[in-house]
C-alpha cells in the first residue's frame, strides 16, 4: 500500500512540474500545470489496474507477453524504417512521427497479445528434461476436498501443480452460489488454493488454457491434460473412468488413501464401537478412526456398546474398504468346537 502511495506520488508530482517548465512562458501555466498534475495521477491509477492484472497472471504468459511485445516493437522499427528509405513525404515531414506511433501502437500491441496467448503452447525443455517433468493438473473436487493439502504439507508430493483459469472460474461460481452448502464448498476451493499457494514444497502456475469448443470442466480436464502431457489430480470417480479411457494418467486422492489404510487379516482382533444397525438382519455397523466400515455379525442389540470383534474378511469396493467381523467370543466358540 506505501509503495502504490509513492507511486501516486511521484507520478503526479512528476506530471506537474513536468507541464509547468515546458509551458514555463505561457500565462496559464499554473492551470497546465495542475492539469499535468491530474494527468499523472491518471497515469498512476492505471500503472496500479496494469499491476493487478498482472500478478493474476503466471510467469510463462508474462514473459511470453514481453518477448513479443519487443518482437513487434523491433518489427515497426524495421518497417518504419524501410518506410523511411522508400517513400519521402517532404511536403509534410510533421506526419512521419505519427506513423512510426501507429506502427509502434499496432505491432506492439499484436506481439503483446499473441505473444501471451501462445507462451502456453511453447515448450523450453529439452527432450530428456521433459521426461523428468512431472505436470499435475488439479480439477475442482480436489481442490474442494482438500486432502491435497494435506499431502503437500507432509512433503510426499513437491513441484509444480497446475490449476486451469477455467477451474477458477467454477470454483468462483460455486463460491457465489445462492445455495449455503455449494457456496461454504467453493469458498473452502478457494481457502485451501490460499494454502497451497504459501507452502513452500510446491508450486501453483494458474493456466489460461482454454478449449472454448468443449462444454463441461471434466471435458476441458482431459483434452489439456492430453495437450500438456499431464497426470490428473481428482477423486471423481466418473472423471477417473472418463480420463483413464482417452490415455491420461489419473491420481486419484481416493484411492491413495485406501492404499494408506493399515492392512487387515482374516482372523485378527480388533476393537470397534456399534454405531447402528446394518443393511443385514442381525448386523452392526462401527468405524475406524479413518472412516473404514466395520460390519460386525450378532451384534444388532449391541448398538452404542464397545465391543471385541475378529476380522473374518475384507471386501475393496470403489467407495472404500468394508471390514466384516464377528464378535470375539462367537469367533472362541467356533475354534473351539473345530
Amino acid at each position: 500500500m506505501i509503495v502504490r502511495a509513492l507511486l501516486v506520488l511521484i507520478c503526479s508530482v512528476s506530471g506537474y512540474f513536468i507541464a509547468y517548465y515546458t509551458l514555463a512562458a505561457d500565462s496559464y501555466a499554473v492551470f497546465q500545470a495542475i492539469f499535468g498534475l491530474i494527468i499523472g495521477l491518471v497515469v498512476a491509477l492505471l500503472v496500479i489496474r496494469v499491476e493487478r492484472d498482472i500478478r493474476k497472471q503466471s510467469v510463462r504468459i508474462i514473459t511470453g507477453g514481453v518477448v513479443g511485445m519487443i518482437v513487434g516493437l523491433l518489427v515497426a522499427l524495421i518497417i518504419g524504417v524501410g518506410l523511411n528509405m522508400v517513400i519521402r513525404i517532404p511536403q509534410n515531414q510533421q506526419v512521419v512521427p505519427w506513423i512510426y506511433l501507429l506502427l509502434i501502437g499496432i505491432l506492439g500491441y499484436l506481439g503483446l497479445v499473441i505473444g501471451s496467448k501462445k507462451a502456453e503452447e511453447v515448450n523450453f525443455h529439452t527432450p530428456d528434461s521433459r521426461k523428468l517433468m512431472d505436470h499435475r493438473l488439479l480439477d475442482t473436487s480436489v481442490i474442494i476436498d482438500g486432502r491435497i493439502a494435506d499431502i503437500c504439507d507432509t512433503g510426499f508430493m513437491d513441484g509444480e501443480l497446475i490449476v486451469p483459469r477455467f477451474v477458477l472460474n467454477e470454483l468462483q461460481f460455486i463460491a457465489d452460489s445462492s445455495d449455503s452448502m455449494k457456496r461454504s464448498r467453493g469458498r473452502r476451493g478457494l481457502d485451501v488454493l490460499n494454502r497451497m499457494q504459501k507452502s513452500t514444497s510446491i508450486n501453483i502456475e494458474i493456466v489460461e488454457q482454454d478449449f472454448p469448443k468443449i462444454k463441461g470442466v471434466d471435458g476441458k480436464l482431459v483434452a489439456l491434460a492430453q495437450k500438456l502431457n499431464a497426470k490428473l489430480l481428482t477423486n471423481d470417480y466418473n472423471l477417473n473412468k472418463v480420463a483413464e479411457l482417452q490415455g491420461v494418467r489419473v491420481l486419484n486422492v481416493n484411492e491413495l488413501a485406501n492404499a494408506m489404510k493399515p492392512v487387515v487379516l482374516p482372523g485378527e482382533p480388533m476393537t470397534v464401537k456399534i454405531i447402528r444397525e446394518g443393511k443385514e438382519p442381525g448386523q452392526g455397523v462401527g468405524y475406524l478412526d479413518d472412516g473404514t466400515m466395520i460390519i460386525v455379525d450378532s451384534a444388532q442389540k449391541m448398538i452404542n456398546m464397545t465391543v471385541d470383534v475378529v476380522v473374518t474378511s475384507v471386501l475393496q469396493t470403489t467407495a472404500g474398504r468394508m471390514i466384516f467381523t464377528e464378535p470375539k467370543e462367537a469367533a472362541d466358540k467356533k475354534s473351539g468346537n473345530e
